[in-house]
């Protein structure tokens, strides 16, 4: 996958990853998310950005929450989302105390999405960029609306595929179509490492 020009250096990555391995361990606990001081954190850190945290267990998917329209600071977004992915996803039961150190984090930190313009199918498939793109869908009525992040595609590489998929995330069938279906596309920086380590990538 083709992550954008890094903007967070490798122990400012360091720092979000703690704080989603404290978050997470202390949700279980605590039935709630770390609470973290932005201002004792870098500045860019404390700037206001959405997320998505994606916890793994031996590479299988155990979670994954996140914050498409940002609306706290990163470092206080990471914290809420790392809990939620944790304990509120609806796809699992919630993590348990002896499954932490098992566990993979990965941190994606989103840009703003912005509407992909297109008139068919055929021409929005065209203007999705592979290993780029985390699309957002939403059906004409709104009713209906998912994302894929653009880590998804180290998973499913093909085009045709991924928005499949994204079709299913947003409880649509594979061939569902209508002029008034709108998507936007965003970036992300995504990183990881394991909840006892540092590591960064």
């Amino acid at each position: 996958m083709c992550n954008p020009t890094p903007i967070y250096s490798v122990e400012q990555r360091r720092s979000l990853l703690r704080v989603a391995a404290k978050s997470l361990a202390h949700g279980i606990e605590a039935r709630r998310p770390l609470r973290v001081d932005a201002l004792t954190y870098d500045q860019p850190l404390q700037q206001i950005r959405g997320t998505f945290v994606t916890l793994r267990r031996d590479g299988r998917l155990r979670g994954c929450m996140g914050t498409l329209k940002a609306r706290r600071s990163l470092v206080e977004d990471v914290a809420h989302n790392a809990y939620a992915s944790a304990t509120r996803d609806p796809r699992f039961e919630a993590v348990t105390a002896d499954e932490v150190l098992h566990l993979s984090i990965q941190v994606s930190v989103l840009s703003d999405a912005v509407p992909i313009e297109f008139s068919s199918r055929e021409d929005l498939l065209g203007c999705i960029r592979p290993g780029v793109d985390g699309l957002i869908v939403r059906s004409g009525s709104g009713s209906h609306t998912g994302t894929l992040l653009p880590a998804v595609w180290d998973y499913l590489p093909d085009v045709a595929q991924f928005w499949e998929q994204l079709l299913a995330k947003a409880g649509l069938p594979a061939d569902y179509w209508d002029d008034d279906l709108t998507v936007q596309r965003y970036t992300a920086e995504s990183f990881g490492g394991k909840v006892a380590g540092e590591s960064s990538s």
